[in-house]
């Protein structure tokens, strides 16, 4: 996790999530990455709550015969999560202010 976003000092973050929607819609990817690349076996975690810098928000393991196939599979996985799975990010920055991240509100 990086410590800073936009020019601001970022302390921490804070994932929530949907967790029946982003369960199924983890395992869906996970299965699609089976299907995808030549791969024995992989799983995925993206953790939720407060996190502190340095923390770990998601982990992608993925074994296979061939590295290549892994490095691929690993990248799908971590680009579909970040794309379809259902969780939020809420930076907490140094000055004492919070803002939800890419969630924008209309007036």
């Amino acid at each position: 996790m990086r410590n800073h976003n936009e020019g601001q000092p970022v302390d921490r973050l804070e994932y929530s999530s949907y967790p029946a929607l982003a369960n199924k819609e983890g395992q869906r990817i996970v299965a699609e990455a089976f299907e995808k690349f030549e791969i024995d076996a992989a799983i995925a975690q993206h953790r939720v709550g407060l996190l502190e810098i340095g923390g770990i928000a998601v982990w992608v393991g993925v074994s296979a015969a061939h590295r290549g196939a892994a490095f691929d599979a690993c990248r799908y996985i971590i680009e579909e999560i970040k794309g379809r799975v259902p969780i939020w990010k809420k930076e907490h920055y140094s000055s004492g202010t919070t803002g939800w991240v890419n969630c924008h509100q209309e007036t």
